[in-house]
């Protein structure tokens, strides 16, 4: 249903007592768990807590008025955390927040220029490993929490599961993972068990943010130390916010702009960054608390996330610091089950699907898992899955000869000559080869080798009626034909071609130069 159904409606859920409750206590649970995984990504980047969790606020109140994607949760991550620490350790925090507002620049440049049109060219494998993966780094990021830790962990985390598959069977007016969270807090604190707490993970912030410029000179030498992190920043957050735009997209059965999701990411990194947040991107685990988990719906939820998490660690830290991490461990597990795409691994589904789309959608898992960047599992599932489509097509383009005085020989692009039977035609006689498929760099490449040069007649032509020149590749090939047939005293003549490939064909035909 599009945002405009009433489902979708912010004023339609202000009216209505039932989705609101919704909207309130999914942003209530986002921003319980948003608390430590923002922490825990200020020290992966090597930044105060309090920078992780202001970026957290930050990010999630701006994007719920700029985003394209309702109910999607951004805030700082890990995969930002990863690529903006080079920059602290080098040169410090005020550099930092100046690479997060020039990455903001940047994102909104690249949103508004389009970028998001760029999500047609992502396979679906490649989605599938994207989430598949997702799910694995949600449940690999929670075994710190489950090694050298009090034995008591492991039984209130088992609770925490079992209360979360358990409660909706019974009721569903509050979120299980908010019931787990209060249970297990609530019991820890009268069973005074002493496990891991919230409070452990890091210090809280005692003050709102405040608005501020980073201490920075504005020259061209500070300008070349923060681009690069900027635009590696500006791309891995575009890409995995769109990414996960289009994932609760799938989930909802709905559409969202990604075109304003991409400058609002910019826009939201702009606000964090002058607030002295780390910056953030869109986080898949807590969309997926909020949307799967929650039910919620509408940017409420999203700006209510915000809120409630500087309402917390501001005004009611100390309460938030007792929480026991076990809680939040048995929300993420569950959230990292309800992730993995279940069905694309069962031995039913590996059978039917293509072999070509099983490695595309295992180099996504492989490569996002080993460098827990989903950017990087993204990049290379699309470029195994291009390389892998390309070498089907090229298969798929064949040489005929078509000779009256013998039938007609086809043969495949990748090797065999169609025309080398050793028939003699007389001088002066022609003889006709037709070209079917689509003609690039991968089909086109062996060409030049399906051709009999020394025993055709004076005349030859090629018939591409049945085919499509994409590329200068392919009139490079045409050319260096022509070149082998001239060199015999032979005339060629290509013939057939459609409009788009004479075109091409007119316009690069003798102009590409020996060797290319």
């Amino acid at each position: 249903m599009p945002e405009a159904d009433q489902s979708w409606s912010v004023r339609a859920a202000l009216r209505s007592p039932r989705r609101l409750r919704i909207e309130v206590l999914g942003g209530l649970v986002v921003a319980l768990a948003l608390i430590p995984e923002a922490i825990a990504f200020s020290i992966i980047a090597g930044v105060d807590p309090r920078l992780g969790l202001f970026a957290a606020f930050t990010m999630a109140v701006t994007i719920s008025f700029v985003g394209g994607r309702p109910a999607m949760i951004s805030a700082a991550t890990g995969a930002i955390a990863l690529v903006i620490a080079p920059v602290v350790a080098d040169h410090g925090v005020d550099y930092l927040i100046a690479t997060v507002i020039l990455g903001g620049v940047i994102q909104v440049l690249l949103g508004v220029a389009g970028i998001a049109r760029l999500m047609r060219f992502i396979p679906r494998s490649v989605m599938v490993g994207f989430v598949d993966a997702l799910a694995i780094l949600i449940f690999l990021s929670q075994l710190p929490h489950l090694i050298d830790v009090p034995w008591q962990v492991y039984p209130l985390v088992a609770v925490g599961i079992a209360l979360i598959v358990l409660l909706p069977r019974w009721t569903k007016v509050v979120p299980a993972p908010l019931v787990a969270i209060v249970l297990l807090t609530a019991a820890v604190v009268a069973g005074a068990i002493d496990v891991p707490t919230v409070g452990d993970e890091g210090a809280l912030p005692e003050s709102l943010p405040s608005l501020l410029v980073p201490n920075v000179p504005f020259t061209l030498e500070t300008l070349q130390i923060i681009a690069p992190y900027a635009l590696g920043m500006a791309l891995v957050g575009i890409l995995e916010s769109l990414m996960t735009a289009k994932l609760v997209d799938d989930i909802t059965d709905t559409h969202s702009n990604k075109t304003r999701e991409a400058w609002g990411q910019g826009v939201a990194n702009i606000v964090t960054g002058f607030f002295g947040g780390m910056g953030g991107c869109a986080m898949i685990g807590q969309t997926m608390i909020n949307v799967k988990a929650s039910g919620a719906r509408t940017r409420i939820s999203t700006f209510l996330a915000g809120v409630f998490l500087l309402g917390l660690v501001v005004g009611l830290g100390d309460v938030v610091a007792i929480m026991p991490m076990a809680a939040l461990v048995a929300v993420m597990i569950m959230v990292s089950v309800g992730t993995f795409d279940w069905h694309s691994v069962k031995p039913s589904t590996l059978r039917r699907m293509p072999r070509s789309e099983t490695a595309v959608m295992l180099a996504t898992v492989v490569v996002t898992v080993a460098t827990s960047n989903l950017a990087y599992g993204v990049i290379v599932g699309v470029l195994t899955a291009t390389v892998l489509f390309a070498r089907r097509v090229a298969h798929l383009t064949t040489v005929t000869r078509l000779d009256p005085a013998a039938p007609a020989a086809p043969a495949g692009a990748a090797g065999a000559a169609g025309a080398a039977d050793g028939s003699e035609v007389p001088d002066g006689g022609s003889r006709t080869y037709r070209v079917d498929g689509e003609l690039f760099f991968a089909s086109s490449n062996d060409l030049v080798y399906q051709f009999d040069y020394a025993g055709d007649p004076q005349n030859v032509v090629i018939d591409l009626s049945n085919a499509h020149v994409w590329d200068a590749s392919t009139v490079a090939a045409l050319d260096a034909i022509r070149t082998k047939y001239a060199a015999k005293g032979k005339h060629l003549e290509v013939v057939g071609l459609n409009d788009d490939s004479a075109v091409r064909y007119e316009l690069l035909a003798g102009n590409l130069g020996a060797g290319h």
